[in-house]
């Protein structure tokens, strides 16, 4: 792999103007197919095998009038002087918002509150129903502008007047500013870390090409493979994450080969050649981790976790192939300022010699990342108890965790929806926010629907069951359960499944009809149920295949043993802050989360894949240079010391870059982008601080030798991928970079 990757490098370097080229056209190529590519096709969602999805498509089937799938508006309205709707001018207000909406751009129908008895029991309060012909998705700014208007119009005449549903445009989406302040800050530690514009503009240059390419390519073939337009928001926020820290890697690397020596493209060739076989490395288990999400089976995710794993795949391609050729235009540039004079080919002066003779001399001085590594070897024991204790406490909060879906219960309470939301639970009952849809098929589905409707109101928590709908053909009728509890409530959860259990029985009573519940609560509660299923296989998918191939890397059981725990511990920790910070309330107007809540479903598995490539870039690009030293003779304590002095910088600027892109996202009025955000960013503080730079260090010093252990059977089954570079350093030897010109001189003298 080492040498393969060498011979990348040095061609790279030898001929980047055709290297950087191909690129280019690459670019072109992605972006003109993107631009003549039909239109995206809206986000769908869908559980394939839930009962959930099962009933909705047998509702688009048998009530095609219905535009199950369209969007709706619920729309709330009440008096404010605790008057009667019942009052002649109430009511004329009323149906005059009604004919508003029906009128409405895309509306379909919109049901008369007084025609449907949806007026509660004080009769202050009523709601009415808009169903549009569209998804929420495909909704204009002209049906959003209508709806408005209807919505303004009423509150004009003195009604209070709220609109819920997916209908709604929803405000607080996230914006963008706090993401650049993010990149900003990425910038900035580059410039620190290298000292030189030009050195710290590569990570962010590749980067960027890295994602316009993955970008443009999802919505190329977005039509064809069915990608919508948000099956690239993971893509390219992982894409922008991997590219950097790629980039920074090699670059980091060929500045220390120039340091050392080498001839500039021996330099590119043998940067290329060690750390990227480890970009190689950890690109494949970022692309495990993402594309193991097809296990999940929610086909929105499968395809997210597909396309981010395609746009790593181009980062690690533009790393070892695109970096080697922008070196190869600024081999010198990409030096600190203060050392590119003794790079440049032309004899130092006496003074520039001294001046470089006393870099030189601070040179040999210990770095940060030295004297850390030295102190953790010397009390290994004592920062392992301190790390592993200190990550403990913080999962402890993860116990408790609870899981939801967004929903118009934990908005804003200055959100139209929230009000909405209360208002319904006040006047109608907390249960009228999450109604349950039951479809009854049967040869006489109405007399079915009847008994079942019957039977269906004597259960413990339904609080009403409205009559029975039949479709056209008379085979199918659909009716609704009204919960007595809010729809992210247990005993709502627990009334579905009771619901289901009972099926069998009602259907076989009620002329063998067949009986499935739907309805976004039971969606919501189907969709919770399957990521949790698809926990534990997805994280013994990914961690295994990832341990196999850190295997490969390093020649060792233990090493990919203690990667994997780490990485468990990591997580657990970051669960347990999100739980204590957004579920919990703690520290709650410090990061701005007004209302503490269930955490989202989606974000332990999102955790997993995000987190796990990333941990295991990190554990790849520090170890990597540990084994390279051991494997060239080192001791195991020195050997863990050489990766620090090498590693350890290089990595700690990596994971602040990754921190502060990830932070950005806090800084969002949205919660749940808030919680995204969140936990991304302490789950890499915690694993590149606490678990790469403290435990693996420590446990490396514990196990000396051990650590390095692989059964003699084992290692002679597998392939030597080379990953530490051992056959480079058979070619020439290193030649400090004034002795060489003096050579050069001497030899045309």
């Amino acid at each position: 792999m080492a040498t393969f990757l060498y011979k990348v490098g040095r061609f790279a370097f030898r001929r980047r103007g055709l290297v950087a080229l191909l690129w280019v056209a690459v670019l072109v190529g992605v972006g003109f197919a993107a631009s003549t590519a039909p239109a995206p096709p809206a986000d769908t969602f869908s559980m394939p095998g839930t009962e959930s999805q099962k009933a909705f498509d047998l509702l688009k089937e048998k009530f095609p009038a219905m535009s199950v799938d369209g969007a709706t508006a619920r729309v709330v309205v009440r008096t404010p002087g605790g008057e009667k709707l019942s009052d002649p001018a109430q009511k004329a207000k009323v149906e005059t918002l009604v004919g508003a909406l029906s009128k409405a751009p895309d509306v379909v129908s919109a049901s008369d509150p007084f025609k449907t008895d949806a007026i509660s029991q004080d009769g202050t309060t009523a709601y009415a129903v808009a169903t549009y012909k569209l998804t929420a998705l495909k909704l204009t700014d002209e049906a959003h502008d209508g709806l408005d208007k209807a919505l303004e119009d009423a509150r004009a005449t003195g009604l209070v007047v709220e609109a819920g549903g997916d209908a709604v445009k929803v405000d607080g989406a996230p914006g963008g500013g706090a993401e650049g302040i993010g990149i900003l800050v990425s910038a900035i530690v580059l410039v620190l870390t290298f000292g030189s514009m030009i050195a710290a503009g590569m990570p962010l240059l590749t980067a960027i090409l890295g994602v316009a390419i993955g970008g443009a390519a999802i919505t190329a073939l977005g039509s064809t493979l069915g990608l919508s337009s948000t099956t690239s928001t993971l893509a390219l926020m992982i894409g922008l994450a991997v590219g950097i820290d790629y980039a920074l890697f090699i670059v980091s690397r060929y500045r220390s080969e120039m340091a050392e020596g080498r001839e500039r493209q021996d330099a590119a060739g043998r940067a290329v050649g060690t750390a990227g076989s480890a970009v190689v490395f950890a690109g494949l288990t970022v692309i495990v981790a993402l594309a193991g999400l097809t296990v999940v089976n929610i086909p929105m995710l499968t395809k997210m976790g597909l396309a981010a794993a395609g746009t790593v795949a181009v980062a690690v391609l533009i790393a070892v192939t695109f970096v080697p050729a922008l070196l190869g235009f600024a081999p010198i540039k990409v030096m600190p300022r203060r050392d590119r004079k003794q790079y440049n080919g032309k004899p130092l002066t006496e003074r520039q010699q001294r001046k470089a003779d006393k870099r030189a001399a601070k040179g040999h001085k210990p770095n940060l990342g030295t004297r850390w590594a030295r102190f953790v070897v010397r009390r290994p024991l004592v920062v392992l108890l301190f790390g592993v204790v200190g990550l403990g406490a913080v999962a402890v909060p993860a116990a408790s965790l609870q899981l939801g879906l967004p929903g118009e219960g934990t908005m804003a309470p200055e959100t139209t929806q929230r009000k909405a939301y209360d208002m319904l639970s006040e006047s109608f009952g907390a249960g009228f926010n999450g109604p349950l849809m039951v479809t009854v098929q049967a040869k006489d589905a109405a007399t079915a629907a009847a008994g079942v409707g019957k039977e269906l109101a004597k259960i413990e928590g339904v609080a009403t069951v409205t009559p029975a709908t039949p479709n056209d053909k008379g085979d199918t009728a659909v009716l609704t359960v009204i919960p007595k509890t809010g729809p992210t409530e247990t005993a709502t959860e627990d009334l579905v499944g009771h619901i289901r259990g009972a099926a069998g029985t009602l259907g076989a009573g009620n002329g063998g009809a067949e009986i499935l519940v739907t309805g976004q609560t039971a969606l919501f509660i189907d969709f919770s149920q399957t990521l949790d299923d698809a926990m534990l296989p997805y994280l013994g998918l990914v961690v295994g295949l990832a341990f196999l191939l850190l295997v490969l890397v390093f020649r060792s059981l233990l090493v990919p043993l203690k990667a994997a725990l780490g990485f468990l511990l990591s997580v657990s920790a970051a669960l347990g802050a999100v739980v204590a910070v957004f579920q919990w309330g703690w520290l709650g107007d410090f990061f701005g989360v007004e209302h503490p809540g269930p955490i989202m479903s989606t974000l332990p598995i999102f955790m997993i894949g995000v987190v796990f490539g990333l941990a295991m870039d990190y554990e790849v690009f520090l170890v990597t240079r540990m084994r390279e030293a051991y494997v060239h003779g080192a001791q195991p304590k020195d050997a863990v010391i050489t990766g620090f002095r090498y590693g350890g910088r290089v990595v700690g600027a990596a994971a602040i870059i990754m921190v502060s892109v990830f932070s950005g996202f806090i800084m969002e009025d949205n919660v749940f982008v808030k919680m995204v955000g969140f936990s991304l960013a302490i789950a890499v503080l915690f694993d590149a601080f606490v678990v790469r730079m403290a435990l693996v260090p420590a446990l490396f010093a514990l196990l000396g030798r051990s650590a390095w252990w692989l059964p003699r059977w084992l290692d002679r089954v597998l392939p030597n991928m080379d990953v530490e570079g051992e056959k480079l350093s058979r070619t020439a030897p290193a030649v400090p970079a004034q002795q060489r010109r003096e050579q050069e001189s001497g030899a045309l003298r």
